[in-house]
């Protein structure tokens, strides 16, 4: 219930329950249902089947398939969830479909919430149901949305592919793991004594017998009201049960096994082979001795170990026999192959394997599509005229088996079969592609030359093309790119190929931008931009860039309108967290920040990283430091903490240890922040224009300890950045790269004890481009320099301006650096300070001092400017020593006096 309580609440939580087969998992979900619809939740069940990976999504696909009418009607309205409901027609694939699907799921539950999604039996769960559990886990944050999940813990044999899923997200602190365990004997006795009357010798034979186990308790009750002998062991019970019924009673029961948990009630009449009333009146035996239960328009076995224990009773040629009859019925090609399969029809399976491949595909299932198609591989020498039942060469085959491997995330996979290939066009160019993906840089270049040689079309030439010319961008061989791209996009558009097209303008543009011809890189992306290609990644890759490039430059409001326009798209196609819908949210909240919107940043990074379990995780959970430690709010130590097993990941140390640097410099503690900007500065690249960010704080570390030791390699290391970078090759820095070069040298002046008011100017004026908290904080710097050059009035006039950004943006640690400054400088109140006059508020302190005067609590007043309390308790504190008084009635009585009520 605890999960389902912090769910109502708005925080979503996952439980795993995990227990041996019988032990009571399905009775303690199927309450925790029932007290769910009580609460107003809307609930979805799906269950696993015991066909392996054969059927992708088959318990999402239940649990939509059994939900309330209105829910099945929202699911509709998602494309692709729609197709996993019976009569649905497949959609033509746009790329991504597993992500869309994923998102598309995603953007359904926060629709209905509160939601219960119970997904029973993980341990039977396909692959892709694995990563949608995975994916749901990690995702549903601040959703009134409760996920649980049951597994049997007597299958999770060492290999099982469910126990690295299941340590995984055991690790994540929103999920909590219920293990049940056997039932003692005053537990079992109670138990069994809800069942029905029994003798105290019955009831002392059960609790011995069923040894904790709720679902044998059962059975031996049951057998002992029937008047049975209870043999040794649960299959032998569970068969004796079986034993009882009449020979067509036994038939059906049989045929209901091989067809899995659950099966429809005219199809188990045509395997059975019964005339209509006499299977009729067997069902109705077997269902009234609780073997089967009425499930719809069909039966379900009590328990999935009644169904294992018939099943493996069968006699391998009635097996058979009966998986060939279910195959001579079935029209899903997944359940098609599983019987063809164990029917030992290899043509069938052949066929069926290669249809359920590509119903996998079309429903963003690769990694069964994937198993499919390599069994169908596998069957190919066994199989008589393999290339005219399958509708392919086997060569097709094996290349549409690879992209899947790497569509489910397995690219080493993909590389193995793409190489056992001949050499293709087609298949050199993915095979670069995929290399690429990989970083295999000179491997990549390798096969996409290949590709371009080898090519017998003009589409495939353009789609060589385009990918040559990516694979060398960031190579020593970038001058390449230009003709190669110029060739790409002729051929692309000659030939009608958009995606190749879009892709050779993608790869260019990100080269004359390089090269410092940004007129003509915009030209580029304002044409890769235009309309949409049908290919979803390549799509979102052109208005991420061109976002960025826009953001880059400091043009900041035409930024925040591609940003939009490509998030809108990731948001319609399900593709919110994909790679590309990630990176453009990230975009619009850097976009935020520096364009000083920082309560829309804030709420932004509210949803980044909550929990942190893997690399990505970390690096998102990063980009909420930059609000967290400029606002100082509370949340910073907490993210730090979540942050740090991350820090053997170059980007993640970049994110996070170059804002920690920052906080523990506004805290006065200079030498760990020294500390951190080494760190960094040990992993990240040196031809990179973002070492110049931590290299300027670390000049900043330096001045505060009063040191110069240092100060002149780390301003050595800025100009080798520069000369390395694109800088070095008479390439294009935007307005904030060349800002911090400025500030780079500034600070440097100041370590050595000199502020240079022209260079401090320099920087205010290159950061008011490219960001407004950037350049209040050179402002700070300037009105220092300004002061120390005697020039008291142009010093207290920047000093008023950095004020006033201060206090709009809730900046507090600079807040209050500049109001120490101000004391020191005896400067007045200022701008910012809202008629604070000479008592040195802060714009915010204003507020909370006008709140204080309303009578309001810390609390109300927490709730009503939507900061921590603690906080607010910080304010106060400052207010009363600032207006020299002791009290909150007295501050209000200052305020009025000082006039800062007005």
């Amino acid at each position: 219930m605890q999960v389902l309580d912090s769910a109502a609440e708005g925080v979503a939580g996952v439980a795993l329950v995990g227990g041996d087969a019988g032990i009571g998992k399905t009775r303690l979900v199927t309450e925790l249902a029932a007290r769910a619809k009580e609460r107003g939740f809307n609930v979805l069940v799906g269950q696993c089947a015991e066909l392996g990976d054969s059927l992708p999504y088959l318990p999402l696909a239940d649990a939509l398939r059994g939900a309330e009418p209105a829910v099945r009607a929202a699911a509709t309205a998602h494309p692709l969830l729609g197709q996993l409901l019976p009569g649905a027609e497949s959609q033509p694939s746009a790329g991504l479909t597993q992500q869309r699907l994923f998102g598309s799921l995603l953007g359904l539950l926060a629709e209905l919430q509160p939601v219960l999604f119970v997904i029973e039996d993980l341990h039977w769960a396909d692959r892709s149901t694995r990563d949608l559990l995975v994916f749901l886990s990690r995702m549903v944050q601040n959703e009134r949305v409760c996920v649980v999940g049951t597994y049997r813990t007597d299958d999770l044999h060492r290999r099982h592919p469910l126990r690295s899923v299941l340590a995984e997200l055991k690790r994540l602190p929103t999920v909590m793991n219920v293990e049940l365990g056997p039932l003692g004997t005053g537990e079992m006795s109670d138990y069994v004594a809800t069942l029905g009357e029994v003798d105290a010798q019955g009831l002392g034979l059960i609790v011995t017998r069923a040894d904790g186990n709720p679902f044998y308790a059962e059975e031996l009750f049951a057998a002992m009201a029937e008047g049975d002998a209870l043999p040794d062991g649960l299959a032998s019970l569970l068969m004796s049960r079986v034993e009882v019924l009449s020979e067509a009673g036994q038939r059906v029961l049989r045929a209901a096994a091989v067809a899995g948990r659950r099966v429809e009630d005219d199809l188990l009449r045509e395997v059975s082979g019964l005339p209509l009333a006499e299977f009729e009146e067997a069902v109705r035996e077997i269902v009234s001795r609780g073997l089967l239960r009425v499930k719809g328009h069909g039966y379900a076995f009590r328990h999935a170990l009644l169904q294992e224990a018939v099943y493996t009773d069968l006699l391998p040629g009635e097996r058979t026999r009966l998986h060939t009859a279910f195959a001579r019925l079935l029209t899903s090609p997944a359940e098609l192959a599983h019987h063809y399969l164990a029917g030992h029809d290899l043509a069938g399976a052949l066929r069926a394997s290669i249809e359920a491949g590509r119903a996998a595909e079309r429903i963003g299932a690769p990694a069964e599509a994937h198993s499919h198609y390599d069994r169908a591989l596998g069957l190919w020498e066994r199989v008589d005229d393999a290339e005219r039942l399958a509708g392919e060469s086997r060569a097709g085959l094996a290349f549409r088996s690879a992209v899947m491997a790497s569509d489910s995330g397995d690219n080493h996979r993909a590389v193995v079969q793409l190489r056992a290939l001949p050499p293709t066009s087609e298949v050199s160019e993915r095979l670069a592609y995929y290399l690429y993906e990989t970083k295999d840089q000179e491997g990549a270049i390798a096969a996409a030359e290949r590709a371009v040689e080898s090519a017998e079309d003009q589409v495939a030439l353009a789609r060589a093309l385009a990918t040559h010319a990516r694979t060398l961008l960031w190579s020593s061989r970038h001058q390449e790119v230009e003709p190669l791209a110029e060739r790409a996009l002729a051929t692309a558009r000659a030939a009608g190929v958009r995606d190749a097209e879009v892709s050779a303008l993608v790869s260019l543009a990100s080269f004359v931008e390089l090269r410092g011809d940004i007129d003509r890189a915009h030209a580029l992306l304002d044409a890769a931009c235009a309309g949409r290609t049908g290919d979803l990644a390549m799509d979102l890759r052109a208005r991420f860039n061109h976002a960025r490039i826009h953001y880059e430059q400091g043009l900041l409001t035409r930024a925040a309108e591609v940003a939009d326009d490509g998030i809108l798209m990731a948001f319609e196609t399900g593709l919110k967290w994909s790679t590309y819908g990630t990176d453009l949210r990230f975009l619009r909240f850097l976009i935020h920040y520096a364009a000083g919107e920082w309560d829309q940043a804030e709420s932004m990074a509210a949803g980044f990283g909550a929990r942190v379990g893997t690399v990505p995780e970390a690096i998102l959970s990063s980009f909420a430091l930059f609000i967290e430690v400029g606002r100082d709010l509370s949340a910073v130590e907490g993210r730090l903490a979540l942050l740090r097993p991350f820090w053997s990941d170059p980007l993640a140390v970049y994110m996070s240890r170059a804002l920690a640097a920052e906080h523990a410099l506004w805290h006065g503690d200079p030498a760990t922040a020294l500390d951190h900007v080494l760190a960094v500065l040990a992993v990240v690249d040196e031809d990179d224009v973002g070492m110049l960010r931590p290299i300027a704080i670390g000049l900043w570390a330096l001045a505060e300890l009063g040191t110069t030791e240092g100060a002149d390699d780390l301003r050595a290391l800025a100009h080798a950045t520069l000369k390395a970078g694109p800088a070095g090759e008479g390439g294009y820095v935007g307005p904030e790269g060349r800002a911090w070069e400025l500030r780079v040298e500034a600070e440097w002046h100041r370590v050595h004890g000199r502020l240079d008011v022209p260079l401090w100017r320099r920087v205010v004026e290159t950061f008011d481009v490219a960001s407004v908290y950037e350049a209040a904080r050179g402002r700070w710097r300037l009105a220092e320099a300004l002061l120390a050059a005697g020039d008291r009035e142009a010093a207290q006039a920047e000093w008023e301006l950095a004020r006033e950004t201060a206090g709009k943006l809730r900046a507090v640690p600079l807040e209050n650096a500049l109001l120490e400054f101000g004391r020191r400088a005896r400067f007045g109140g200022g701008g910012s300070g809202g008629g604070a006059g000479d008592a040195g508020l802060t714009a915010r302190e204003v507020e909370v001092l006008r709140l204080v005067a309303e009578g309001l609590t810390n609390r109300e007043i927490a709730q009503r400017l939507f900061i921590a309390q603690k906080t607010v308790s910080v304010h106060v504190s400052n207010i009363l020593g600032k207006l020299t008084v002791s009290t909150r009635t007295q501050a209000a009585a200052a305020a009025r006096r000082r006039g800062l009520l007005e």
